[in-house]
């Protein structure tokens, strides 16, 4: 089966908010071994809707669509829909006027004439509840051809994905099974790290593809097979080919399929009953964050000094004004003592420290923008590596921030050297 997604809003198109929903649903459709062959997105008018649905119909078979069911007069794509299908009337679905009764009464809201009009929808369609919103989901069939309608906000979408899309497309079609497992990596760029494996890349069978997926924090490497149900023993393979990718690239393999750096580094840690602390300067508190970001981080992270100033590294971390006037604040020997400084400060057992110089201003000839030294202490060990980081701000910080906590995965698996 080939789906297209379309995604309505004028809101979209000029760049007001992210359409993260198209990922979500490709996922989802892939996961059950539907192909998705377009995305596109269009603005809020009928004529618009009109000429995507026509053109994503002549491509595919299924058109997920997000967006415009909300109750304000913008909110045109139930219309359109019901145009579209043919509808004779907008029929009252009781079910889902009783929900959106009971959420608002729950929030002390009386329930209006828009919030009323959600539960009225094309009486061509199969209603999709919605228990997550007020907006039900809709469903049309047509000459062979479905549509699914579902509200654009991502946490209403991703339930009717989960609970009521994906079981009816299971129940009425014979999916194809897909095979994917996922290897996240770090400290190798991807064209290396495509060096490196290329004999084993070769190597692989026609069914078995592979994909990189690189972002700030590393490369996910993808191994599929979509045609899973021809091979029943698929797992098995993968595993053996997985086997053989390991002592190719030992010390940058961080996890599998949901693993990830800050994840990894708290298992790590909970495995040792080790605690954890960090001293940010450059980063500004962002590995703190993204180490308090997974469940259970209490276990192992006692806390964070960001001392961003120079007087505070000295005050807070007991760095010392001679090795920042000799050596200025991004170096190593005051990365180190940061670290020191926080461990012995904070009562940990690992600190990780950054300082750097993120951008766009503040770097020199000898000390660029992306200029950055990370650290990590141990009870007996200091181990410190210079970065020199391209990107924009925001980039520099986030890739500083995860080859910290790579840092620290590596000194917590003794091993301390980049792949």
């Amino acid at each position: 089966m080939k789906a297209s997604i379309l995604t309505v809003g004028d809101e979209i198109l000029i760049g007001q908010i992210v359409d993260t929903n198209s990922a979500c649903i490709a996922q989802q459709l892939g996961e059950q071994g539907v192909s998705v062959c377009e995305m596109r997105s269009t603005g809020d008018t009928h004529e618009a809707i009109t000429n995507a649905l026509d053109e994503l119909f002549a491509l595919s078979s299924l058109i997920i669509i997000t967006g415009g069911l909300g109750p304000t007069n913008d909110d045109i794509t139930k219309h359109t829909l019901a145009a579209y299908f043919g509808a004779t009337r907008m029929a009252l679905h009781e079910p889902t006027l009783r929900h959106i009764t009971k959420l608002l009464s729950r929030r002390g809201i009386a329930i209006g004439e828009l919030n009323r009009n959600q539960a009225l929808v094309p009486d061509t369609c199969e209603v999709l509840l919605n228990l997550a919103g007020t907006a039900p989901g809709m469903w049309f069939e047509k000459d062979g051809k479905l549509a699914v309608s579902l509200p654009g906000v991502p946490h209403e979408m991703e339930y009717l994905m989960a609970n009521e899309v994906i079981p009816r497309l299971k129940k009425r079609f014979r999916l194809g099974k897909v095979y994917h497992k996922n290897i996240a990596t770090a400290g190798i760029a991807e064209s290396t790290l495509a060096e490196t494996i290329a004999a084993w890349e070769s190597a692989l069978p026609p069914h078995l593809r592979l994909a990189y997926l690189p972002s700030l924090s590393g490369v996910r490497l993808r191994l599929s097979c979509y045609t899973a149900d021809a091979h029943a023993g698929v797992a098995d393979e993968v595993e053996a080919y997985l086997r053989q990718l390991q002592p190719l690239i030992p010390s940058c393999i961080v996890g599998y399929d949901g693993d990830t750096l800050e994840s990894v580094v708290g298992q790590l840690l909970k495995a040792r009953g080790a605690t954890l602390v960090t001293a940010e300067s450059c980063t500004g508190g962002r590995i703190a964050a993204l180490i308090t970001a997974q469940p259970g981080a209490s276990a192992y992270f006692k806390g964070s000094i960001v001392a961003y100033s120079n007087d505070l590294k000295k005050r807070a971390l007991g760095v010392f004004q001679s090795e920042i006037e000799e050596h200025g604040a991004v170096s190593k020997v005051v990365v180190e003592q940061m670290a020191r400084g926080a461990q012995c400060a904070l009562h940990a057992d690992y600190a990780v420290a950054t300082s750097g110089i993120a951008g766009p201003d503040g770097g020199s000839p000898g000390k660029p923008v992306g200029t950055v030294w990370i650290a990590v202490a141990t009870s007996d060990k200091l181990t410190s590596h210079k970065l020199n980081l391209s990107g924009d701000r925001e980039q520099i910080i986030l890739r500083a921030s995860y080859s910290a906590l790579n840092l620290l995965r590596l000194v917590l698996t003794s091993d301390g050297n980049a792949c």
